[in-house]
């Protein structure tokens, strides 16, 4: 499968700051990445790159086959973009905004009007943007990086601002994409929202790559303790389990470094008659990130 995003040794500098060191990744179609990484990380600058906004000062960077930042971007019509502080002209309307942006990208105008009844702006629709709230600016700028169905979609913090009502339509409204074939990038901050949708997790630290994965990847990578928690039936703790097992009220805890061990354990539990219940907890994507970040100060 070719990659709709790729980007090769990509260095970049502001003056004497190296926001980027060597970055290389690729994005795939059908995919949900997550770009995660601190203020200052060069989050914002890989998706200025990709935008064909800067230029590279080294490596290479293809956005559906072609160099964004060389003049003709054919693909840009396919490409859609939410950044993290969206602004509008206050003067217009959302009809009228969105209607400016579907000529923008050649797409027909009633795309808009279906998209602003989808992210909760039809009532709102023929309002003056003057006078939406954050939120709902937030919601129109989400409409508008959906216009002409974009075979590759950045989204920069896409959920700040939004309920929860929202937000489930938002994640909703990816998945239709991501099984259209759509390569979507989210750079955020809300890990826990990211942790069972995205397919791919980039971590980034300093201008650095540190980390680049599947979930389970990572966690491997890692060899985070994975916890198992026993309910018991008396106080007695499982002679199978290991030394380092953690007494708790009514039950106990056991770690293991590996699916490995957590299959073993598993089926050493069902078939002790004196477990009554199994919890387990794989590392959270916020303790892999604190890891990889970790990891790389101890290596600098």
């Amino acid at each position: 499968m070719n990659p709709t995003v790729a980007i090769q040794h990509v260095e970049k500098r502001y003056r004497a700051v190296r926001a980027l060191r060597d970055v290389s990744f690729t994005l795939a179609p059908g995919r949900l990445s997550a770009l995660v990484g601190h203020n200052g990380a060069g989050k914002t600058t890989l998706i200025k790159l990709m935008l064909g906004l800067i230029r590279p000062d080294q490596g290479t960077i293809r956005v559906l086959g072609e160099d964004p930042a060389a003049g003709q971007f054919a693909g840009r019509k396919s490409l859609g973009f939410l950044p993290e502080n969206v602004a509008f002209n206050a003067a217009l309307t959302g009809r009228e905004t969105m209607a400016f942006y579907a000529r923008l990208k050649g797409c027909d105008a009633r795309q808009g009007v279906a998209l602003l009844e989808r992210v909760g702006l039809g009532d709102a629709s023929r309002r003056l943007v003057g006078t939406y709230s954050k939120g709902m600016r937030q919601r129109l700028g989400l409409a508008q990086a959906l216009l002409g169905r974009p075979r590759v979609l950045l989204l920069d913090e896409p959920t700040t601002g939004l309920d929860p009502a929202l937000r489930q339509t938002f994640y909703e409204i990816l998945a239709e994409l991501r099984n259209d074939g759509a390569t979507v990038l989210i750079s955020s901050h809300a890990l826990n929202e990211l942790e069972d949708r995205a397919e791919q997790v980039l971590i980034m630290n300093r201008g650095v790559l540190v980390a680049d994965g599947a979930l389970a990847e990572l966690r491997a990578l890692s060899r985070l303790p994975i916890r198992i928690s026993l309910k018991l039936r008396g106080a007695a703790m499982p002679e199978w389990s290991p030394p380092d097992a953690t007494a708790l009220p009514g039950g106990c805890e056991i770690r293991v470094d590996d699916q490995v061990g957590k299959m073993k354990m598993l089926r050493q539990a069902a078939n002790d008659a004196a477990v009554e219940d199994i919890a387990v907890a794989e590392p959270t994507l916020d303790e892999l990130y604190a890891h990889f970040l970790r990891a790389q100060e101890q290596a600098a």
